[in-house]
């Protein structure tokens, strides 16, 4: 009995510092601009950019607000929600060689947001007016459509047999 309660208090010791150690893997959004501009050019005019500030002062301070309008402000060292909140943190996937591989980025650690990912915040009891409708929600937030439309014709190049 004792070795089993021993067990899992070592298990709960190890997911908490996991956790913490983990929970600072932020870079902030700056770090992504860099290689995706038209991405970060998106992100920054979108009410996502700016959700913190879309609350009252006695919101801004009330954890059950900031939870989903400014979710990884300590990590982040950033207000409001950032690419990172939605993709995870980028310490890990940040190098040019890692994003080059989407498996390997996926692996440590980089986040395809999903609807469901999305609804953590945007659910029924968030105090909108209107209902969450993700499809077109999505379209609203695209900031990858422009690079991808950049990249095709250079991938198709480099694809193409010379002869």
């Amino acid at each position: 009995m004792r070795s089993r309660a021993l067990a899992l208090g070592f298990g709960l010791t190890l997911a908490l510092v996991s956790t913490i150690a983990f929970g600072y893997d932020f870079l902030g959004p700056e770090s992504c601009q860099g290689c995706h501009l038209e991405a970060y050019a998106a992100w920054k005019a979108s009410p996502h950019a700016r959700a913190k500030d879309s609350l009252s002062a006695a919101a801004q301070k009330d954890a059950r607000c900031t939870s989903c309008h400014s979710p990884n402000e300590d990590e982040q060292r950033v207000a409001g929600v950032s690419c990172e909140s939605c993709h995870g943190g980028g310490q890990y996937y940040v190098g040019a060689y890692v994003m080059k591989d989407p498996e390997l980025a996926r692996l440590v650690g980089l986040v395809d947001p999903s609807e469901k990912g999305c609804r953590t915040c945007h659910d029924s009891s968030s105090p909108s007016l209107k209902p969450f409708d993700f499809v077109a929600k999505l379209k609203a937030i695209d900031h990858w459509s422009a690079a991808k439309a950049k990249k095709a014709p250079a991938e198709k190049a480099s694809t193409e047999k010379v002869p």
